[in-house]
């Protein structure tokens, strides 16, 4: 199985199944020197461990991780990092007797076909359970550019029908409530909603919305490397991804160039600045200097408890209801892991720009 592999020069490969051993990560391309301890990764991974509400599957794991390798001394020492999370409360029973037919919104139908065998144990590794690994190197990445002045803020823009309003944004609400919003009666509006999803054994998509600020301009390259295609790659390469933004996204389809286009001006500083920010921080595949902002859409969670229409292996059409432990709305967890890939994405091309320029190059090999 190809694909498991992420970047170039800050490389990772995830491992692992929902149901197996456990799940992990190895980072290639880190640059020794960097500040990094357990602790560090752990806060990233517990903001997307299951069983925290009753809105997320009530799957129980610690999710605690242990590096394996490539730190010394509580810092990195350049060599591969090597990350696992070990898998404690499977209950591979619950997925017994999906082996015998195709769960509708899932990956098993795909799988059968590609590879003749499939792992239908909580779904192997079309299981979200492999995002572990995705946020565990996240949170090195996250690490490196904190060093570069560069941060996210990642939070929940909708869920379903409900979406937060911009005018009553508090990022100190996003780790206050159960679905990451940062506004506060949209959250309880959000709860509303989902008790009724889940009353009906029914489930809810969402939109995360990443913003990234500190970003220098001049990160990215022109053709096929643009920092936006590579951030869609990186954001459509999650599970249950359907749609990507930058910026204004697709409602600049409905806009004329006049109210679209970002007008350049010096401030007081005679620094270059946009008074707006419809391209998302992003022009012609590069970094401009603004925030970047980005957008994710999920389905809703394919695994409900609701009857639904299948096949099974046996030519026949049946009618199925899931069984095990499902999040009725995955958004609150996927946040992170969107943060995740947008991070890894920066510090892979944030290295691949330092030898863009041959001043860059001698201030490295030849210091004055």
């Amino acid at each position: 199985m190809s694909g498991s592999s992420f970047g170039n020069l800050f490389r990772i490969t995830t491992w692992g199944e929902s149901h197996g051993m456990g799940v992990g990560v190895v980072i290639d391309g880190c640059p020794a020197g960097l500040s990094l301890c357990e602790d560090d990764v752990q806060a990233y991974l517990n903001r997307r461990k299951p069983g925290q509400t009753r809105f997320s599957t009530p799957r129980k794991e610690d999710d605690a991780v242990v590096i394996q390798s490539g730190i010394f001394e509580g810092h990195t020492t350049g060599a591969p990092i090597s990350m696992a999370v070990y898998n404690k409360n499977q209950r591979s029973a619950d997925y017994s007797e999906i082996a015998s037919y195709y769960r509708p919104g899932h990956a098993d139908y795909t799988f059968d076909q590609k590879y003749g065998f499939r792992d239908y144990r909580g779904g192997g590794r079309s299981s979200a359970r492999e995002t572990v690994g995705r946020v565990a190197a996240g949170a090195v990445a996250a690490r490196f550019l904190e060093t570069l002045g560069i941060r996210l803020l990642t939070y929940v823009k909708s869920i379903g029908p409900v979406t937060a309003d911009a005018a009553r944004f508090d990022a100190a609400q996003i780790s206050q409530n159960p679905f990451c919003m940062p506004d506060a009666a949209a959250a309880k509006k959000a709860e509303a909603y989902l008790s009724e999803c889940m009353r009906a054994h029914n489930s809810s998509g969402g939109i995360v919305e990443c913003i990234i600020s500190g970003v220098p301009a001049g990160v990215g390259e022109p053709v096929f490397d643009k920092l936006d295609a590579q951030l869609a790659k990186a954001v459509f390469s999650i599970g249950a991804v359907k749609g990507f933004e930058i910026g204004d996204g697709f409602e600049a389809a409905r806009a004329v160039g006049l109210e679209y286009n970002d007008a350049f001006y010096y401030d007081e500083n005679n620094t270059l600045r946009k008074k707006t920010n419809h391209a998302g921080g992003i022009l012609g595949g590069i970094s401009d200097g603004s925030a970047i902002v980005l957008r994710a859409a999920f389905k809703p969670t394919p695994s409900i408890h609701a009857p639904q229409e299948t096949v099974n292996k046996n030519g026949e059409n049946i009618t199925v209801q899931i069984k095990g432990r499902h999040d009725p709305v995955i958004v609150p967890r996927a946040a992170v892991v969107v943060e995740s890939m947008a991070a890894l994405t920066l510090a892979d091309l944030l290295l691949a720009g330092m030898g863009a320029r041959m001043e860059d190059v001698r201030k490295r090999y030849r210091p004055e």
